[in-house]
């Protein structure tokens, strides 16, 4: 399995990514930290791709480090920002929309309305959701009604939908605790709407120290591990679904873009350690050209 890694995921940069192409990005931010936008900003950039940064929420740190100052932002505003872009004609170099952390389902509304607007300016653009609700350690961090958006409405709009095995099972409502139960409700949602499912944090039974994520298309079913690091993994998240979009508009291989976004995600979840947030700069060299080592990488179908 050695060759067949190198060969799909020797590329950890992707400077080639044209600086014309953009992705529109509707994240949080934070003023200290690395999470949604302040995490995604720098790795998309770091591998040559503009992109567009609208704050869906602005606080002074992740709320996992106590009380934080801050507020979600209205979603007349971030409308206002999207129509400002449409027009003066910009929508036309964006490639796709990455959705992670809204703060509100009314931010949900703007978010698939920038996606009908950016299909008529560019009709080859992908929807790239990452449906943020919470994970098993934490439980929810967004109220009912943004769960029934996702469910509701986000599924069938995306292109690529990249939930965490909490946020799986939370779609697919039901407990997942096996590879064949996740293989079977990532289908069934696939079905729903998306292309692309890549589902992330998946624990190993038969392998409790290894973590895994799965990548599944209408034709193939990959599946990368690495070992499980004792860390509260904040931005983790947001810099995969960085990592993976990048590669995906590069060139849409599946084990590829898999081996490669993993590989570089841990090689800063590595290189972080214990550190209270992602050591994301300093770790920059190691995202761009990340060791192959750590990932496993098997094709399932």
């Amino acid at each position: 399995m050695t060759g067949l890694l190198a060969r799909y995921a020797l590329s950890g940069a992707v400077d080639d990514v044209s600086p014309k192409v953009a992705i529109l990005s509707f994240q949080s931010r934070v003023v200290w930290g690395h999470v949604g936008n302040s995490v995604a900003e720098f790795a998309l950039r770091r591998a040559g791709v503009d992109v567009w940064p609208i704050d869906t929420v602005c606080l002074s740190h992740h709320p996992g480090h106590g009380r934080c100052r801050g507020r979600v932002r209205e979603p007349e505003e971030l409308a206002e920002l999207v129509v400002g872009l449409e027009d003066i004609g910009a929508l036309a170099q964006c490639r796709a929309v990455l959705s992670g952390y809204l703060g509100s389902w009314r931010n949900g509304g703007v978010v698939l309305d920038a996606v009908a607007r950016l299909g008529r300016a560019r009709p080859d653009a992908l929807f790239c959701c990452d449906p943020v609700m919470g994970d098993h350690d934490v439980g929810f961090y967004v109220d009912e009604a943004l769960i029934r958006f996702f469910r509701d409405q986000a599924v069938a709009a995306a292109d690529i939908l990249m939930p965490n095995h909490f946020e799986l099972q939370t779609l697919a409502q039901a407990e997942l605790p096996t590879l064949p139960a996740v293989l079977a409700a990532a289908d069934r949602l696939r079905r729903q709407g998306p292309k692309v499912l890549l589902v992330s944090s998946l624990p190993d039974a038969d392998a409790p120290s290894r973590l895994g994520t799965l990548l599944m298309t209408a034709g193939e079913t990959w599946l990368a591990t690495t070992p499980r690091l004792p860390m509260p993994a904040r931005g983790a998240g947001d810099l995969l679904a960085a990592q993976f979009l990048a590669r995906w508009l590069r060139d849409p291989e599946p084990p590829q873009c898999l081996a490669g976004a993993v590989a570089a995600t841990f090689a800063v979840l590595a290189a972080t350690g214990d550190a209270p947030e992602l050591r994301l700069v300093a770790a920059q060299q190691q995202m761009a050209a990340p060791p192959l080592d750590p990932v496993v990488l098997r094709r399932l179908r």
